[in-house]
């Protein structure tokens, strides 16, 4: 069968691949575009394989949420150029609506997961890579299911929040969200604080006191630590933290003026925790020109 420019065309339009993969595969498959988009995708496959050692840091947080159920997924590419490609955001989107109606407990589960498309997640992403070029990992998920108020909130696509908060009402809830999403807090209250961390900042301030400071009575001395311990505390809680949205209050304070608290809240940003290498751009192309 001969191989024209429209059937290239359309199997183009069909898979996103290249032009030459594309007449590749038609020739390969003796004009079967049916055949030749499987045989794409299966070289999708093989390109994935390949590009498994290279790093995926940079990518994008979606969230989907319907009711007391929302959840965060996190899918990175290799590339900010990637993140913001069309078929990228596609997938990204579908994974999250995946991720909510399929209920899967963790990232390894989402797999499996069918997309409305009745692809599973996994094939989808190995269609996507086919696509772009590079290595996409659908690698975290963030998921709350209750009856209280729950928010998600993403700021720039890089960031994302869910918070669970009981009594109040959403609009607090994504309050709090935007809160966390800009201010990060390690822990929800003082009483989260771990304790080994309490000793080390008393053991810090204590070093940093004059010897004049610390020939002072104990319990003297016992309060100045306190303080200064106090002061960390408030630094590094939600609860303890100036309210972004009203920094003349706490988050505390602003909760317990709605007769409200803070479940429990979860917080993904692209990339946090991968090592990401970062390469001499020419010598990027004069390897890619070697392959």
């Amino acid at each position: 069968m001969e191989i024209t420019a429209s059937l290239v065309k359309d199997l183009r339009e069909r898979t996103g691949a290249g032009m030459m993969e594309c007449k590749k595969a038609l020739v390969e498959n003796q004009g079967d575009i049916d055949a030749a988009a499987e045989w794409l995708r299966k070289s999708g496959l093989a390109k994935a394989d390949k590009k498994a050692d290279r790093v995926a840091a940079e990518g994008r947080i979606v969230a989907a949420s319907e009711g007391g159920k929302a959840v965060l997924v996190e899918v990175n590419s290799e590339t900010d150029f990637v993140a913001k490609d069309d078929n990228f955001l596609a997938f990204t989107n579908a994974v999250a609506q995946a991720a909510l109606a399929s209920g899967a407990a963790d990232a390894e589960a989402l797999k499996s997961a069918k997309l409305a498309s009745g692809e599973t997640v996994e094939e989808a992403r190995a269609a996507v890579i086919a696509k772009v070029g590079e290595k996409v990992d659908v690698r975290r998920l963030a998921k709350v299911d209750s009856a209280n108020h729950v928010a998600a909130y993403i700021h720039g696509g890089r960031i994302g929040v869910l918070v669970e908060l009981k009594g109040g009402d959403v609009e607090l809830a994504r309050g709090i969200a935007m809160h966390v999403a800009a201010m990060n807090p390690p822990y929800n209250k003082a009483a989260d604080v771990p304790a080994d961390f309490l000793a080390k900042e008393k053991e810090i301030e204590l070093a940093k006191m004059s010897e004049k400071d610390k020939a002072k009575p104990a319990e003297i001395l016992e309060k100045i630590i306190g303080g200064k311990v106090a002061k960390i505390v408030n630094e590094v809680t939600l609860y303890g933290q100036p309210y972004v949205l009203n920094t003349d209050l706490s988050v505390e304070a602003t909760l317990k003026a709605a007769g409200a608290e803070v479940v429990g809240y979860q917080r993904l940003a692209v990339g946090e925790g991968i090592e990401k290498v970062v390469e001499d751009y020419a010598a990027e192309v004069a390897k890619a020109m070697a392959v």
